[in-house]
């Protein structure tokens, strides 16, 4: 996974790949290793993370029949705090189009999805003056 940070894009969409191709035939061992490499490598810049994490959505798709509950209630909640860490970094620089994409998660009558609400809280951090 440490390819992930080639700045080519073929080594990317290789490593994409392949994840997804091993994915296919032990799905809950690809997730549980992305899952331990992203914790270990928190300092991962974004565009990187966002490949394993894209390989970890494919893995989760494609198998969602073949998981373990508890693995998917894990990885579902580290997947989501990875991505609201995502929306977060990129908010300190596009904060207006990141604001418009989470503020579409708000439905009236609905009460949002608790990483809606901690991203939300997480950009009005990162960009308060």
């Amino acid at each position: 996974m440490d390819a992930t940070t080639d700045k080519d894009p073929l080594v990317q969409e290789q490593i994409y790949n392949a994840l997804c191709y091993l994915g296919e035939s032990e799905p809950e061992e690809i997730l549980n290793s992305c899952d331990e490499y992203l914790r270990q490598h928190d300092k991962l810049a974004y565009p990187h993370r966002v490949i394993i994490l894209k390989a970890m959505e494919t893995v989760v798709k494609n198998n969602i029949a073949l998981l373990d509950k508890s693995t998917v209630k894990e990885v579902i909640r580290d997947w989501q705090q990875a991505a609201s860490n995502v929306l977060v970094a990129v908010g300190q620089r596009f904060i207006n189009k990141v604001m418009e994409e989470v503020l579409t998660k708000f439905q009236p009558g609905i009460l949002p999805h608790y990483f809606v609400m901690q991203t939300f809280a997480n950009l009005s951090v990162s960009n308060g003056e």
